[in-house]
């Protein structure tokens, strides 16, 4: 059985923090930060300073853990319980979603669902009924 640490302060924390940058990029450079979109303009920049800000908050991004390093002196802790295959599988099954809804979680729940769009709110609801349903067979089907 895969048991689930419950962090909430951490997970309030990130949530704000994931809420101020969105709520930033938007302020300042009149974007929406979704994930694989910033990811996808990475390797097609439309300009010189779109490619700026988006190697910005990727750095920032990978980076993040470095700086939970510095100021605590641990490093967060990963623990991956499934093979290497089930995440390329399960890479490959995100990929094709964010490529039929037009986005990801992070750019259609934060973003998208902030600015009131349909679409996003739809999407937003799709995902996160799949989610329970593949939790519920993971853990009380196939019994995870």
């Amino acid at each position: 059985m895969i048991e689930t640490a419950f962090t909430p302060w951490t997970s309030v924390a990130g949530g704000v923090l994931i809420g101020l940058a969105s709520t930033l990029l938007m302020l300042f450079a009149g974007r929406v930060m979704g994930a694989t979109g910033v990811l996808a303009g990475l390797f097609q920049p439309s300009s010189t300073p779109d490619f700026a800000w988006r190697a910005a908050l990727l750095a920032g991004t990978v980076t993040g853990p470095a700086v939970v390093w510095a100021v605590s002196g641990d490093m967060p802790a990963v623990q991956v319980p499934v093979s290497t295959l089930a995440l390329m599988i399960g890479g490959l099954i995100v990929g094709v979603g964010v490529t039929f809804g037009s986005g990801c979680t992070s750019g259609h729940g934060v973003c998208g669902m902030a600015r009131l769009s349909p679409r996003s709110i739809a999407a937003t609801l799709t995902f996160m009924a799949f989610t329970f349903v593949t939790v519920f067979i993971i853990r009380h089907v196939i019994g995870g």
